[in-house]
C-alpha cells in the first residue's frame, strides 16, 4: 500500500475533475515547500550580506556606485568611471534605484535586500510554469529548487546588477507566453527591454517562432493576422523601448571589434574579460563569456537533457499523457537562445557578449525540463514497482535521489553555498577620511582597494580594474591611457613627469600599496600586465633605482593602514618644486 500512496502523493497531476479542495492543499503544499527552500538559500546569503558595514556584491560597486547622484548631483563631478557606467546602466533598472533614492533608503542597503522579493517572484513563476506544462505540483517544487540552487551558486539574484532581474521576468514571460496572454507578454517585454535588453530580443525570437506549427512532418505558418498583428506590437514596443538605451550608451562606443581584441591581452586568459581561448572546447562550451553552456550548474540540470528521449517512448512513461502541448515553449527558447547566442558571435561584440544570450535561459530551461523528466521517471518506476515487487529497493532509492536533491548545497562538492560574491572593504578609516574630503577630489591609485572607494566613499578614482572593462572604445582608451600614465609616473625618476601626472589629471591624493616598489608587485599583478611595455619598462626601472614617489611617502603621507599609504599631492607637488 506504500508505494501507491507515495505514488499518489508525488506523481499524481491536478486535473479538472479532481476534488478541488484537495488539489489545492497539494498545490499550497508544495508551494509552500518551494517558497521556503527559495528563500532559505537568499536568508543564506543575506547573512553574509550584513555580515560587515563595509560590505557589496563585487558588480554593484559598478552600477550602484554612481547611482549615489540621486542622493546628492554634485557627486562624481566630470567622472570619466562613474559617467560610463550611468549610460550603459539600463534606464528600466535605474528607475528602480532612482525611485529607492526618493524613499530615502540606502542604496547599497537596498541591493541586499532585493533579491528577497526577486527570488519570491522567480519561485512563483518557475512554479506555475512547470506545472502549465506538467499539472504535478512536485513538479514545480523540483524546477524551483534546481533554479534555486543554481542561481545561488552564481550570485545571479546577489550580485544587484540588472541581471538579477531576468529570471523572474523571462519566467513571466514563459508563463503568459503560455496562458496566451497578450497584454501580459507585452507588459513583461517592455520591462525586459527597459531592464535587460539583451533578453528581449530572445524574447521576440520566441514570438516569432510561435508563428510556426509543426503538423504532420511539415511546418506551417499562422493563418490568424492577429498574430501577426501582436508580433508587429511586440516588435516595435521593443525598439521604441531599446532605442534609448542604445543611443545613451552610445556616446562611449562603438564596442571593439573582435579583430582589435584579439590583439589585447585583456581579452585572455588572466586579462580583465578572459573571453578567447587556445581551448576550443572551453571557447564555444564552457567559456563565461563566450560559451553557451557558461556556468550551467549544479549538475542535476542535466537531467533536462533526457527529456527528449523520454518523449521518444512515451509508451513507457504514462505521465505523459498529462504533458501540455506548452512544452514546446522550452524547445522554442533553446532555438531563439542559439540564434542570438551565434548571432552575438558573428557580430561580436555588437550584441555583448554570447554567453549572455544562453547562460540565463538554458538555466531556467534546464531547471523545469529536469523536474519534468524526474517526475516522468519517477512515477514510471513506482509503476514498474507496483508490478514487479522490490518496494523496499524502489523506497530506498527514491529516499536516497530526494536526499540528493534537496541537500545538495550542503554537500563536501561546493565550498561556498549560497556564492555571493560579496567584497568587504578592509580600510574603514580610509573611507571615513576621504568621504570628509571635498567632492571634486579625484585618488590614483594602481591598488585594488581602489575599487572600493566610489562606492563606500563616494569619491572619483581614477582608474580601477573593477571598472576597466575594455568593451566600448572611447571609455577603454581613456581608461587605458590613464593606467599607462599612472604606471609610468609611479615608477619614474623623473620630477618633473609626477607633475605633469598630477597637473594633467587633477590627482589630489595618491594611494600606494606598501609594497608597490617591489618587481614581484609588478610581475605578479596580472592587472598590471595587461598595460604594457608600460609594466615591463616600470620593472626594468625598479630594477636601477628607487622611484621618486617611494622617497616622498614618510613627507607626505595623510593616512597610514597596515598595507596602505594614502599621499596628498599638493604635498609632492610642494617637494617637487624643493
Amino acid at each position: 500500500m506504500l508505494i501507491p500512496q507515495l505514488q499518489k502523493l508525488l506523481t499524481t497531476p491536478i486535473t479538472q475533475k479532481s476534488r478541488q479542495n484537495k488539489s489545492r492543499l497539494t498545490v499550497i503544499f508544495w508551494y509552500s515547500l518551494s517558497l521556503t527552500f527559495g528563500l532559505g538559500y537568499i536568508f543564506m546569503g543575506l547573512r553574509q550580506a550584513f555580515s560587515s558595514k563595509y560590505i557589496v556584491s563585487d558588480d554593484a560597486r559598478e552600477y550602484i556606485s554612481w547611482m549615489y547622484r540621486y542622493f546628492n548631483p554634485d557627486l562624481f563631478p566630470g567622472d570619466l568611471i562613474a559617467d560610463y557606467f550611468q549610460s550603459v546602466t539600463p534606464i528600466g533598472y535605474g528607475i528602480i534605484y532612482k525611485r529607492i533614492a526618493a524613499l530615502d533608503i540606502d542604496l547599497t542597503f537596498f541591493s541586499k535586500i532585493f533579491p528577497i522579493v526577486l527570488g519570491l517572484i522567480t519561485t512563483s513563476y518557475c512554479f506555475v510554469v512547470s506545472m502549465e506544462i506538467l499539472p504535478v505540483p512536485m513538479v514545480g517544487f523540483i524546477a524551483s529548487l534546481l533554479l534555486n540552487q543554481s542561481l545561488c551558486m552564481h550570485d545571479d539574484l546577489f550580485s544587484a546588477t540588472p541581471r538579477d532581474l531576468i529570471y523572474p521576468l523571462f519566467l513571466a514571460f514563459l508563463y503568459y507566453s503560455i496562458r496566451s496572454s497578450r497584454l501580459g507578454i507585452l507588459i513583461v517585454l517592455a520591462l525586459q527591454c527597459l531592464i535587460y535588453p539583451l533578453i528581449g530580443f530572445v524574447d521576440l525570437l520566441i514570438l516569432a517562432l510561435r508563428l510556426f506549427r509543426w503538423q504532420n512532418g511539415q511546418i506551417t505558418i499562422s493563418q490568424n493576422r492577429k498574430d501577426f498583428i501582436f508580433f508587429a506590437a511586440a516588435m516595435m514596443i521593443a525598439g521604441i523601448v531599446i532605442l534609448p538605451y542604445a543611443i545613451q550608451s552610445s556616446q562611449f562606443g562603438p564596442a571593439i571589434t573582435a579583430a582589435v581584441a584579439r590583439t589585447m591581452p585583456e581579452y585572455w586568459d588572466g586579462g580583465r574579460v578572459s573571453y578567447f581561448s587556445h581551448n576550443i572546447m572551453s571557447y564555444w562550451f564552457f567559456g563565461r563569456d563566450s560559451g553557451f553552456l557558461a556556468l550551467i550548474s549544479p549538475p542535476q540540470l542535466l537531467f533536462g537533457l533526457l527529456l527528449p528521449i523520454i518523449l521518444k517512448f512515451q509508451s513507457h512513461f504514462l505521465l505523459t499523457k498529462q504533458l501540455k502541448d506548452e512544452v514546446k515553449l522550452l524547445l522554442q527558447v533553446v532555438i531563439a537562445s542559439l540564434i542570438m547566442f551565434f548571432t552575438a558571435h558573428a557580430l561580436a561584440f555588437k550584441l555583448h557578449w554570447p554567453s549572455r544570450y544562453t547562460h540565463h535561459t538554458f538555466k531556467m530551461v534546464l531547471a523545469i525540463a529536469a523536474a519534468i523528466s524526474i517526475t516522468l521517471i519517477l512515477d514510471a518506476t513506482l509503476r514498474w514497482s507496483r508490478q514487479n515487487g522490490r518496494q523496499l529497493l524502489i523506497l530506498g532509492t527514491i529516499m536516497i535521489f530526494g536526499a540528493g536533491l534537496v541537500l545538495y548545497p550542503s554537500s563536501f562538492s561546493l565550498k561556498v553555498f549560497p556564492k555571493t560574491l560579496y567584497v568587504v572593504g578592509q580600510v574603514p578609516t580610509l573611507y571615513n577620511y576621504l568621504q570628509k574630503q571635498p567632492q571634486n577630489i579625484v585618488i590614483a591609485s594602481t591598488s585594488e582597494e581602489a575599487d572600493n572607494i566610489p562606492i563606500f566613499a563616494q569619491r572619483t578614482i581614477l582608474v580601477g580594474k573593477e571598472y576597466a572593462l575594455p568593451f566600448h572604445t572611447k571609455y577603454y582608451a581613456q581608461i587605458r591611457q590613464r593606467m599607462v600614465d599612472l604606471i609610468n609616473a609611479q615608477y619614474t625618476e623623473d620630477i618633473n613627469q609626477i607633475k605633469d601626472f598630477i597637473q594633467k589629471y587633477h590627482v589630489t591624493f595618491w594611494l600606494l600599496e606598501r609594497s608597490a616598489f617591489i618587481p614581484e608587485y609588478i610581475t605578479k599583478n596580472t592587472w598590471l600586465q595587461q598595460y604594457q611595455p608600460a609594466a615591463q619598462e616600470a620593472n626594468a626601472k625598479l630594477q636601477k633605482a628607487l622611484p621618486v614617489l617611494a622617497t616622498l611617502i614618510n613627507s607626505c603621507a595623510v593616512l597610514e593602514t597596515d598595507n596602505l599609504v594614502l599621499l596628498k599631492t599638493e604635498c609632492i607637488k610642494a617637494a617637487i618644486k624643493t
